[in-house]
């Protein structure tokens, strides 16, 4: 029976060493913790898996002996803090692993051990760090972007859009053709007058310029300020007449 023992203890072992490779390895019995000689093992506990980040604010060593009659009695066992675990939660976690021992008697169980020890650093300590990021996550969900500026009325969008006209007229009479502003001042015509003509057209704007070439063939030299006069002229006559006829600026006037 002794034989059948040791046996299957040192096959736990060998199942042990390659499976947790690098997390198992054996130590002293003087640095275990444990009050025996036999041979004493320390087994790294982190609550990640294999998939994610190595690096981890807590991880704690699982050290273990085999007794005699192990795996129909329980292991030796005693838990460590290697990073950030309270004293208070090593004694429970030592707690839980002996009762979970006693509860398996009669087959190898240091892997199911540290098994639930992992569960239980990551239900301990991970869950308080994916609550924490939670709540950053939706406090940044909740903030809001208060837009800034003018609230629109009818009197600001009124006068923006007579300004907007205003411009518009104006874009359009820089595309009057030359003759228009060239000819005698008593026959020029306001932007609005020009277009309300119908001689916007590309025909009418021809008929235009030959019968003022027909009626005076001397060249008229216009300056900047004279086309700058005639703009003027055209957007205050512009402005005027949107001014009496818009039904926004009676009832203001009103």
């Amino acid at each position: 029976m002794f034989t059948d023992h040791a046996q299957e203890q040192e096959m736990e072992i060998e199942a042990l060493e390659a499976i947790l490779m690098d997390e198992f390895k054996e130590i002293h019995s003087a640095e275990s913790g444990l009050s025996t000689s036999n041979r004493c093992f320390q087994i790294t506990v982190s609550p990640q898996d294999e998939d994610t980040d190595q690096s981890t604010p807590v991880q704690l060593a699982l050290v273990f002996s085999h007794t005699e009659k192990y795996p129909d009695e329980p292991p030796l066992l005693s838990v460590k803090s290697i990073r950030g675990i309270q004293s208070s939660d090593v004694k429970a976690l030592k707690e839980k692993l002996e009762q979970e021992a006693s509860e398996n008697l009669g087959m190898a169980m240091i892997y199911t051990l540290v098994t639930s020890a992992k569960e239980w650093l990551s239900g301990r300590y991970c869950q308080d760090a994916d609550a924490d990021n939670a709540e950053e996550e939706e406090a940044r969900k909740d903030e809001v972007i208060v837009p800034h500026g003018e609230p629109v009325t009818v009197d600001t969008f009124s006068a923006w859009r007579e300004k907007f006209e205003a411009e518009l007229a104006l874009e359009r009479a820089k595309l009057m053709p030359e003759s228009a502003l060239t000819a005698p001042k008593e026959k020029k015509l306001t932007g609005r007058q020009w277009f309300e003509s119908g001689r916007a057209s590309a025909k009418g704007a021809v008929a235009i310029k030959e019968e003022y070439e027909e009626e005076d063939e001397e060249d008229i030299d216009l300056d900047d300020d004279d086309f700058e006069d005639d703009e003027e002229d055209m957007l205050d006559h512009y402005l005027a007449e949107k001014s009496d006829s818009s039904p926004l600026s009676s009832k203001r006037t009103a």
